[in-house]
């Protein structure tokens, strides 16, 4: 019984360090979009489906009551709301050099960002 609990132990441990390696892949991409103060050529639809899927990793690892799978869910989610939000303050708006520029609401932002190109109004 000793051994399968050190290997449960050992395997959710690897888990969690692969997991903090993927989540963190989601922060270099932020910093990067900070450093050139433009979130150009970064998917909208690729962080909408990410966050999609954070979330019902989550909501799965807390029904099975999984801690590593909970832990690792809780810091993905995290790092692909730091994503989401950072290219939703650098995306290039169509009018954010005119005087009158407003970030559109964040409704409107969401629904965009999920319509298909030929659909969606340039913002």
């Amino acid at each position: 019984m000793a051994v399968i609990l050190d290997k449960h132990f050992i395997l959710g441990f690897l888990l969690i360090i692969t997991g903090i390696f993927d989540s963190i892949k989601y922060l270099w991409e932020s910093s990067k979009i900070k450093s050139i103060k433009t979130a150009r050529g970064h998917s909208r639809k690729f962080v909408n489906a990410s966050l999609i899927n954070a979330v019902m990793r989550l909501i799965y690892s807390i029904s099975i009551s999984d801690i590593y799978f909970t832990i690792i869910s809780i810091l993905s989610l995290y790092c692909i709301l730091h994503f989401w939000i950072t290219i939703y303050l650098y995306y290039p708006y169509r009018n954010r050099n005119k005087p009158n520029f407003k970030r559109p609401s964040l409704i409107i932002y969401i629904i965009n960002s999920l319509l298909p190109n030929s659909l969606r109004k340039r913002l």
